[in-house]
This record gives structure tokens, C-alpha cells and sequence, in this order.
């Protein structure tokens, strides 16, 4: 089973462990039944916006979706550990594609507030138009390879190897990597309130 299966695979026993329905979680996250249930049934590469909506619904962590094992001192992860190919998410265009690939980075950490994660960013087509979400928390974005363009509210930057980005996540914002470069590759460290 891949990783975006066990994503909708955990929501879908989450929300009937809570005896609610799909119906339910839609009115309370402002999100469709349609995309609620393409999520659930492994239809669809969710994006980060609506994920983090369901778990706010839900009453769980983001991370509660990407991982299984709790850990509650240090957890060390090793280059070797991030392998695969990642949870995929949109992005958040018409035609979905995969646009990034996450790979956890303590996912056996029980009970933590940040969600740290190595991300490969695809790269974007020349004029590609991009959709951008707000949620709740903050993000961190340390770009390690590549070029990194991050929309926000009504400015763009440009990060290089090496740049930094720290932002409110409520305001609308896309990250993508930067037109007619290739791939990206970064740190980003989530913070969500829950």
C-alpha cells in the first residue's frame, strides 16, 4: 500500500471512530463532500490546506495521518531512513499532479507540535498558474538544493540554496520550484495548533 493510501486509508477509520460522517466533515472543515471522499478513497494527491483542515475537524495532528509509532523521547532519523517515494501532495492546480514528495522526519515522535519534513519539489513548467491555501500555524522553509519560488499574499520570493523562509501559514501562500529550474529539494518544518 503507498503512503497516499494509508492517508486516506487513516482518515476514513478516524472519522468513523468519531461517528462522524463524510457529510459532518465537510460542513465543519468548509471543504466538499466530493474532495472529502476522493481523499478518503485514494483518489486524489491531497494538498496540505485541506489535510490540515480535516485533522483540525477531527481533533488529531497533521502527523496523526503520516505516521503510526509514538516515541516519546528523541527520535533520530538517519539519511538512510528517508527513502521511497515520499507522500505525495498537489499542486492544489486542476490537474493534480504530484508536486511534492514528503518524507517525515519524526514521525515517531509521540505528542510533538512541529511536523519536520524533507520535501523533493518538482519542477514547474514555464507560465504554470498555481492555486494558493492558508491554514492555520506557521512554516519554516530552509531550501537545500535548487531554486524555490514561494508565493505570499501578494509578493513572491525567490529562494537559492541556502535561503530561508519563516511565515503565517493563514496567509494564502504556494510553494513551487522556481520556473525553468529544475527540482528543489528542502527542509520545512510545520507548526499547526490544534
Amino acid at each position: 500500500m503507498n503512503d497516499n493510501k494509508i492517508i486516506g486509508t487513516k482518515i476514513q477509520k478516524i472519522r468513523e471512530s468519531k461517528q462522524l460522517t463524510v457529510e459532518d466533515v465537510a460542513e465543519r472543515s468548509g471543504l466538499s463532500v466530493e474532495q472529502i471522499q476522493r481523499i478518503e478513497g485514494n483518489i486524489d494527491f491531497p494538498s496540505l490546506s485541506p489535510l490540515i483542515k480535516i485533522a483540525r475537524v477531527l481533533g488529531v495532528r497533521l502527523g496523526t495521518f503520516l505516521d503510526d509509532q509514538s516515541e516519546l523521547g528523541p527520535v533520530v532519523c538517519r539519511k538512510g531512513d528517508l527513502t521511497g517515494d515520499g507522500i505525495g501532495f498537489t499542486n492544489n492546480n486542476l490537474e493534480g499532479r504530484k508536486h511534492m514528495s514528503y518524507y517525515a522526519m519524526a514521525g515517531d515522535k509521540s505528542g510533538r507540535h512541529m511536523e519536520p519534513f524533507l520535501i523533493d519539489v518538482a519542477p514547474s513548467a514555464e507560465g504554470e498558474e498555481f492555486t494558493c491555501s492558508s491554514h492555520e500555524g506557521e512554516e519554516f522553509i530552509y531550501v537545500l538544493e535548487g531554486k524555490l519560488e514561494i508565493t505570499y499574499g501578494k509578493n513572491s520570493y525567490l529562494l537559492d540554496a541556502g535561503d530561508s523562509i519563516y511565515y503565517d501559514s493563514i496567509v494564502a501562500h504556494h510553494v513551487h520550484a522556481a520556473a525553468g529550474g529544475g527540482p528543489a529539494r528542502i527542509l520545512g518544518v510545520i507548526y499547526t495548533p490544534y
